[in-house]
């Protein structure tokens, strides 16, 4: 192998599997507005319930062991052993496949007891079809971990935009017949989440097809050199003297207990990112329930879940550029450059609480037209404005965690999501009774809010990062100020437009008001940031991976001073 071909293969294929993850993060995110347009709040909240139960259950059912097959794939690989890492994925195989069944047995007959937990019978059916999935999902997210352990990413990226794809086509398609043949709210909510086991079973026939050339291939290597295939038993020589001499390379022989002892911490770690969701799930039905009766309950908690795919989208956005920070934090704690790290962790969390914090204003500014344009009325908007909020605090705690991560405080991020969630629960019992759906919208803010907070206090602490009130709060209040101010105008301009010209009630209006008020805030704010010195042209080309290329596309517009 040539030198630099081993890098520039992994710089490929991270590259490769961050646009896969992208492509079917917004996929999965937007497919749920035709989702609340087709089935209604009542469906969206059944949805939105057991959705955040499922991936839950997924992530308990997979034990963490991708990671870990990655992890001692790539070893094996390393030493020489393909015979061991084909040996790994079977044993993960069993293990994720058996406990995927177990669960998914376990939800379907608890599925009466998970709904009692949540306070909320209609979710029953939903939970009977979601379990489905948890018979192949585990399965196909071990395969993807063996291949990414050998460096290819090709078939993860494939597999994950095969996945979220059909599970909106089956999605969209239940829902037209669900609904045009007078089924109830609960069942139409069934045939949605019957998408999710539609799209494992899809992403998983795109795994096996890629095991079944690989195997070919790795056949062939352990074939004669000639083509002529080896005898039995000295094929198995073959693999044993393999296995032998890559062991005594430096990998050690994985069995089971091994590969949990790596998997289930990871597990636990990825359990602490939906939890603040979760709390949602097991209070804010059931305080509803109390209000408005089972059926109106749900209708509520669709509405309340309304901006949250606008939300997530720019989480979203932060989770897929977090990654960069990671590496590159880790190679300057390895160096020592302390002032390197400072910069990065003070520019970085600048940049996206501004981003956060832009995102937040808008949405809040447009919550009215957003919301007619895409889910058809007003409903909720007051809610809207409170749950835009969310992005800063989830944008912040987000790159603030990838940046504790990088330095090597791994468990604090987690620690800091679940007294997050501890808060989100407290605020919930006290407020949704007085408030309804927008008193879990101010709970939502808090509790995010508090986890970033907990976050960038332990950067400050450890001496990696210094707070400015000036670069925090001042500066950036003008900043928002002027986009919200310009949003509102320019969208409001838009609307009485169209009034006069009899265009205006719609929902093509509404989307026209969106449109032009959210570049009009854009603009702003490009305009603002660098006119009150809030980013500098050197400070920017400091961020690792995307800095200088953006520094580049601004200078050509010369929008630095």
């Amino acid at each position: 192998m040539k030198p630099g071909t081993s890098g520039s293969k992994l710089l490929q294929g991270a590259f490769i599997l961050s646009a896969a993850a992208i492509v079917s993060k917004l996929i999965g995110t937007l497919q749920k507005i035709p989702l609340q347009n087709l089935g209604g709040d009542a469906v969206f909240g059944i949805y939105n319930t057991v959705n955040p139960l499922y991936t839950m259950l997924i992530t308990i059912a997979m034990l963490g062991l991708p990671s870990a097959i990655s992890k001692f794939v790539a070893e094996a690989s390393a030493g020489g052993s393909e015979a061991e890492g084909r040996r790994i994925l079977r044993l993960s195989a069993v293990l994720t496949a058996a406990c995927g069944l177990l669960i998914g047995l376990l939800t379907y007959a608890g599925a009466p007891v998970i709904a009692g937990w949540v306070g909320n019978s209609h979710i029953i059916p939903a939970l009977h079809t979601s379990a489905l999935g948890l018979a192949v999902v585990p399965l196909m997210a071990a395969m993807r971990g063996y291949f990414q352990g050998l460096h290819n990413m090709v078939p993860t990226a494939v597999s994950q935009v095969t996945e979220q794809s059909v599970r909106v086509i089956v999605m969209i398609a239940l829902l037209l017949y669900l609904t045009g043949s007078g089924a109830g709210a609960a069942e139409i909510a069934a045939g949605a989440l019957l998408g999710s086991a539609a799209g494992g079973a899809a992403g998983l026939v795109v795994m096996l097809l890629f095991w079944r050339r690989h195997s070919k291939h790795a056949d062939g290597r352990l074939s004669g050199q000639d083509g002529a295939a080896l005898p039995e038993p000295a094929d198995e020589r073959l693999v044993s003297d393999r296995s032998t001499t890559a062991a005594a390379g430096g990998f050690k022989r994985a069995g089971a207990l091994q590969l949990l002892a790596y998997g289930l911490p990871v597990m636990l770690g990825a359990l602490a990112v939906p939890l603040i969701g979760l709390v949602d799930v097991f209070t804010v039905p059931r305080l509803l329930s109390s209000a408005y009766g089972e059926t109106a309950s749900m209708s509520q908690f669709g509405i309340y879940n309304r901006g949250l795919p606008l939300v997530q989208i720019v989480t979203m956005l932060a989770t897929s550029l977090a990654v960069v920070f990671i590496p590159a934090l880790a190679e300057a704690k390895y160096r020592g450059d302390d002032a390197l790290i400072r910069t990065r962790c003070s520019l970085s969390l600048r940049w996206f609480w501004l981003l956060g914090l832009a995102a937040s204003v808008g949405l809040a500014v447009l919550a009215e037209p957003v919301n007619v344009a895409l889910y058809g009325d007003a409903a909720g908007s007051g809610t809207m404005i409170w749950l835009a909020f969310t992005a800063a605090g989830g944008t912040v705690s987000i790159i603030s965690a990838a940046l504790l991560q990088g330095l090597g405080a791994v468990r604090a991020p987690a620690l800091h999501l679940l007294a997050a969630a501890v808060l989100k629960a407290a605020l919930n019992l006290l407020l949704v009774p007085q408030q309804g759906i927008t008193g879990a919208a101010i709970a939502s803010v808090a509790a995010h809010g508090f986890a970033a907070a907990l976050n960038v206090l332990l950067l400050h602490r450890q001496g990696h990062l210094r707070l400015r009130l000036a670069d925090a709060l001042l500066r950036p209040a003008l900043l928002l100020a002027g986009l919200g101010l310009a949003a509102a105008a320019v969208s409001s301009g838009a609307a009485l437009a169209l009034d006069a010209a009899g265009l205006g009630g719609g929902r093509m209006a509404s989307l026209a008001q969106t449109l032009l008020g959210v570049l009009a805030g854009c603009l702003v704010f490009a305009l603002g940031a660098v006119r009150l010195r809030l980013l500098s042209e050197s400070e920017l080309r400091q961020l690792p991976g995307f800095g200088p290329k953006l520094a580049d596309k601004l200078g050509k517009l010369r929008l630095f001073p």
